[in-house]
């Protein structure tokens, strides 16, 4: 018996790295797993069913259920499709781990528009497009008395929570919004048996190996028999956790990385000044650097 059996899940980005663990892993406990990769490069161009059909194949070769997707989850129709391929294919759905992104650094006064779009599409419109169709289904679901226990994990990220990066302020910017997008959420569908949460990851995938400045941390030999602290798969077992039914957490977004987790918080208030009456920029000038 697995932590997951009868629970379906759609995993996106999951034809490499860290969403491919996720599957595995989902599908390992239990779940059946739509395994939606578009199959395109680090910049989100192109596509390649491949990815995304040989994860099905190792998890259908386990003994598990799974069927490929190759949506753009970028786009809204895609993102509907997705959806309803899930409930289509195995009568509904329970899990979703937002995953899907996809790099194209540049340092601002070098960013071009299409650079900034492209990022900001995948991953904070990716997020938002297959959370909102999956949470039309849920509210029906819920508004017609059938119950509904779901899970959401979305992908946040160090560049956009704890660890701002410079050349990466279109992936920083998309990162923090899906943080704040998470705890919306989580408020928005308690009401309807949901719960939503967040990772921010530190893994070797495909970005991190391509990230300036950190490709050659990730790219490190780890000799045999020692721990690797950046392999995806470490990230899987806390998503999987996460994506049961039973799980009390909602609204949390979580760093993980290795054998650590972290709970963070967002922006808090950590020193106050006040005036009584209109500040003057000679009082602001004396008081307000020691403030920051």
């Amino acid at each position: 018996m697995g932590s997951l059996d009868g629970r379906v899940a759609i995993v996106t980005g999951a034809g490499r790295g860290i969403g491919r663990a996720h599957a595995l892993l989902l599908a390992a406990e239990g779940a059946a797993v739509v395994v939606n990769d578009l199959g395109g490069n680090n910049e989100g161009v192109g596509a390649d069913a491949g990815p995304a059909q040989q994860v099905v194949d190792e998890i259908t070769a386990a003994g598990g259920r799974a069927i490929a997707d190759t949506a753009n989850i970028a786009d809204w129709a895609g993102a509907k499709a997705l959806v309803e391929q899930s409930i289509t294919a195995f009568g509904g759905l329970d899990i979703l781990v937002n995953n899907a992104g996809i790099l194209r650094d540049a340092f601002i006064a070098a960013m071009d528009e299409a650079q900034w779009d492209a990022v900001i599409a995948v991953h904070l419109k990716g997020h938002f497009a297959v959370l909102h169709h999956a949470a039309a289904y849920w509210k029906a679901q819920s508004k017609a008395g059938q119950p509904v226990a779901a899970s959401v994990i979305n992908t946040a990220s160090a560049s956009g929570t704890f660890l701002p990066n410079p050349g990466q302020a279109n992936y920083g910017a998309a990162k923090a919004g899906i943080a704040a997008l998470t705890q919306v959420a989580a408020l928005e569908l308690e009401r309807y048996g949901v719960r939503v949460n967040a990772i921010a990851p530190v893994a070797r995938t495909r970005l991190t190996l391509a990230t300036p400045g950190m490709g050659a941390m990730f790219a490190a030999e780890v000799p045999a028999g020692e721990f690797d602290a950046f392999a995806p798969e470490n990230i899987a077992p806390v998503v999987a956790y996460l994506a049961q039914e039973k799980c009390p957490i909602t609204g949390q977004v979580f760093a993980v990385q290795g054998g650590a987790i972290s709970a963070l918080t967002g922006w808090t208030a950590t020193g106050t000044i006040e005036t009584d009456g209109p500040w003057q920029l000679a009082d602001l000038a004396a008081r307000l650097p020691a403030l920051g």
